[in-house]
């Protein structure tokens, strides 16, 4: 299995705790109705016909923390996600996010 050449244990831990497969359920905005609502891309195995190998990543469970925060989380605190499900969940988290307040009276008349 590929890893990671920084912090590989906790890659390890997070990935076995996962069974290698993305733990993904629906917060990408896809219901992956076809395999039992969970994300069926699995580590190092590949994407389809055209696409290349998929490559999970140990993010945090929580798509709208910073990399910063999501760096000092412990491993219960991670998933394993692969990145198409992980962009989609930042992006959606994103979209339905309240405006920023420091924005709040911009365009009142």
């Amino acid at each position: 299995m590929s890893e990671p050449i920084v912090a590989a244990d906790l890659f390890r831990t997070v990935m076995a705790a996962a069974g290698g497969r993305c733990q993904c359920t629906g917060q990408c905005g896809q219901p992956h109705a076809k395999t039992d609502r969970r994300c069926p891309r699995e580590h190092d195995s590949y994407a389809g016909k055209h696409g290349g190998p998929v490559r999970l990543m140990a993010a945090a469970a929580d798509p709208t923390l910073t990399e910063r925060e999501a760096a000092a989380l412990p491993a219960d605190r991670l998933r394993a996600w692969c990145p198409g499900c992980f962009t989609a969940a930042q992006r959606t988290v994103r979209h339905h996010a309240e405006p920023a307040a420091e924005q709040g009276g911009l365009f009142d008349l």
